[in-house]
């Protein structure tokens, strides 16, 4: 690949990354925290890709006024190197679902402590908290609590339901599922990656996963309605 090539990747990719951190596509990538330093990371690649264009134009002048001979130009199929870097400015891949979901044992973890409930009823509740309360709690703080939780559908080979959220380390690469499983009042027709918020109580006992033998707490339906996929796919609260 020659200079120009190189330096049309770089502001390329540097131009992706803008373009990811300053929209919503970043998400499918990186957890939210991360944002500046993709938008820093985008600017220096093509602050870097300008400077070379000066360096390149400096040299060739230079090269121009002592009849320096010219270097044989490169293979024009390099150009094909920018196709990946146009995929990824102009097709958004979605969030990962119900088949990266069923194919992981759930990566729930048992915390550190946990923050006071809110006063609000139903208490609003993320995935990896209810599931974190109800396995590792006991679910000593959600007695007699009704609770709203958000998440996507996923049903197993038998057709049984889980609400699932992927949650984040760092990035999409590592992302792994917490899993509920679903009893009770749930909607006649099941499908799979369908968003719900899903409100009902703590039912006792746990199940296990049958891909890492993980432990998956029961959430008792009383209603279950579809909602919009959320601006942030991936379960923010992974590392509270």
């Amino acid at each position: 690949m020659n200079r120009q090539a190189q330096t049309a990747v770089m502001f390329l990719l540097g131009a992706a990354l803008l373009h990811a951190g300053a929209t919503d596509l970043y998400l499918r990538y990186v957890k939210a925290a991360l944002q500046p330093l993709l938008l820093a990371s985008g600017a220096v690649l093509i602050a870097a890709a300008v400077a070379t264009v000066w360096y390149e134009r400096g040299r060739a002048r230079a090269a121009h006024g002592t009849e320096e001979a010219h270097a044989h130009p490169e293979p024009r199929i390099s150009w094909l190197l920018v196709l990946p870097l146009l995929s990824l400015i102009l097709v958004a891949p979605p969030a990962l679902g119900s088949y990266s979901a069923l194919r992981s044992g759930t990566a729930l973890q048992q915390p550190y402590g946990y923050g006071k409930l809110s006063k609000s009823d139903p208490v609003p509740l993320s995935v990896v908290d209810y599931a974190s309360r109800a396995a590792y709690g006991r679910g000593s703080s959600l007695h007699g609590r009704p609770v709203r939780v958000t998440g996507f559908l996923a049903l197993d080979r038998g057709g049984a339901p889980y609400l699932v959220r992927m949650a984040l380390n760092c990035c999409a690469a590592d992302a792994q599922p917490v899993k509920i499983a679903l009893i009770g009042k749930l909607p006649p027709v099941l499908r799979p990656d369908a968003w719900l918020e899903i409100t009902g109580t703590y039912r006792p006992g746990l199940m296990r996963d049958p891909v890492n033998n993980g432990p998956i707490p029961y959430l008792k339906v009383v209603s279950a309605r579809p909602v919009p996929t959320p601006h942030d796919p991936y379960d923010e609260t992974w590392n509270n």
